[in-house]
């Protein structure tokens, strides 16, 4: 009977192991000093934004896999919270902002979406999501390293969608090295 009380929810697990795996991936050097990510709060803040959207992205699809994401979102954002109250923010302020995290990470995902979904055929048009990037990570219009983080964005993509989406649902997941295509 006490055993049930116990049990670990794998959807609950494999969410906290992808967002660890998330954080790790960027927290990696190279998207600072190669891509040029600001290397802020707000920085950071986006490169786990972009990563976990990375991998929420790779998971949609069957339930489990829906429960798995929604799991990942979670740990997010219960780790922001702790991340804030660390911070020295107090109890009345961090739902708001916790909120206003949680809105930017939706229009993040809707900017990346939408670009994504644009990138089919360019042919001449400057990268939408490059433009995305560059309006999202570096408050700017574009700038010189957006392109090769857009490429860096569609490897990434590449590879998650390579991986078989169990393996993902259990937890387990294989981001591409930053600078790889730098030296292809």
């Amino acid at each position: 009977m006490f055993k049930a009380l116990f049990k670990k929810d794998p959807a609950l697990e494999a969410g906290r192991a992808l967002y660890a795996a998330s954080v790790e991936q960027a927290r990696t050097p190279a998207l600072y000093a190669s891509l040029g990510a600001p290397d802020t709060v707000e920085g950071r803040f986006e490169m786990v934004a972009l990563h976990v959207w990375l991998v929420m992205r790779r998971l949609k699809g069957d339930e489990r896999a829906k429960k798995v994401s929604q799991c990942l979102f979670d740990a997010m954002f219960q780790n922001m919270d702790d991340s804030l109250r660390e911070l020295g923010v107090g109890d009345l302020q961090v739902g708001k902002k916790v909120r206003k995290l949680a809105e930017n990470f939706y229009g993040r995902i809707g900017a990346y979406e939408e670009a994504m979904k644009q990138d089919v055929e360019r042919d001449g048009v400057e990268d939408p999501l490059a433009k995305a990037l560059a309006r999202n990570i570096f408050e700017r219009e574009m700038t010189e390293t957006a392109p090769a983080f857009a490429d860096y964005v569609r490897r990434a993509d590449a590879s998650l969608q390579n991986q078989p989406q169990s393996r993902i649902a259990g937890g387990i997941i294989v981001f591409p090295d930053v600078d790889e295509g730098a030296r292809s």
